[in-house]
């Protein structure tokens, strides 16, 4: 046996991190009320969150310093425990650097333990699948370095796919110029947005209207898909529940035909901070080739788990 930890990233509900035992970093974010944690969704006050964000009230967010992994990883190396890490990409975050940081020291320290960590180049729920694939791993069986090799394998099959209604986060962190996000703004043009292999963000392609674009990435999923039946599909959205049940309703006649028991294969959960009105949805596809298809959507997320994952709603 060894220990999964990831950080508030993942985005999975809590009641599923307290029944795997696994542990989460949390990431912090600075408001108008100081420094917070985004511990877990139990705390996170999202309504709060988004309000503040559309008063235009500056909020930011800061990657996971080494010292803090150190203070979560210690004890369990103490404990003469291995630790498998499960990162939010580094394409996005500094926070996978960090933690390379903290385990070249804990290494020093433990050199008779193993402290590995996975660079997902994922975020949101396509981290999270990844981490519930290390789940799998060690209740099958499988060692760590197995499990560590399986998530790298299947790292690079995922496909992370979403829209943001609101174009001024994309030209605050540069991606959009102050003419293209003014002018896409008159038009209602709404980015289809992916990670790059290198686990970066990028736009693919844009639309005019928001629902035009949800169903982009419904169509999205419809090329992607192999075999719904072994596929787990997650959506999530960043404070726009509607527009995710406008795609899990069009995701959910094809996943329900292939499904022995389609009910209770969609459930809700909050999601931690994000910016407002982000739709998106999470696919793997098949064993052999497993991809995610993440469409960010709001605060809450929407998932058709693999089998026993959640229970009816």
């Amino acid at each position: 046996m060894f220990r999964i930890v990831t950080d508030t990233s993942a985005n999975l509900p809590t009641d599923y991190l307290h029944a795997e035992q696994i542990t989460v970093i949390p990431y912090t974010f600075q408001s108008g009320k100081g420094e917070q944690s985004c511990m877990d969704l139990t705390t996170f006050d999202a309504k709060d969150f988004y309000a503040q964000m559309r008063s235009g009230v500056k909020v930011t967010t800061s990657q996971i310093p080494p010292q803090r992994y150190i203070d979560v990883l210690t004890p369990m190396l103490e404990a003469g425990e291995d630790v498998l890490f499960v990162s939010m990409s580094s394409g996005i975050s500094g926070s996978y650097a960090s933690g390379q940081i903290a385990a070249r020291q804990l290494r020093e320290e433990f050199p008779d333990r193993k402290l590995l960590l996975v660079d997902t180049y994922s975020a949101s729920l396509g981290e999270g699948l990844l981490v519930m694939r290390a789940a799998d791993c060690r209740r099958e069986g499988l060692s760590i370095d197995e499990t560590y090799k399986t998530l790298r394998a299947l790292r690079h099959r995922m496909a992370q796919i979403f829209t943001v209604d609101d174009l001024r986060y994309l030209r605050r962190t540069g991606r959009l110029s102050n003419l293209e996000a003014a002018v896409g703004t008159v038009l209602q043009i709404k980015p289809l947005l992916k990670g790059d292999p290198q686990g970066k963000i990028v736009c693919f392609a844009k639309l005019r209207g928001r629902q035009r674009a949800v169903e982009a990435i419904a169509r999205r999923y419809e090329e992607l898909v192999v075999d719904a039946q072994e596929q787990t599909v997650g959506i999530a959205h960043a404070d726009c529940a509607p527009d995710a049940q406008i795609l899990a309703s069009l995701l959910a006649p094809q996943q329900q035909a292939a499904q022995k028991n389609p009910d209770g294969r969609l459930r809700a959960c909050d999601r931690l901070p994000c910016r407002p009105r982000r739709t998106g949805a999470v696919l793997p596809v098949g064993r052999e080739r497993q991809k995610h298809l993440n469409l960010p959507s709001s605060a809450r997320q929407r998932s058709f788990p693999p089998p026993g994952f959640y229970k009816a709603a």
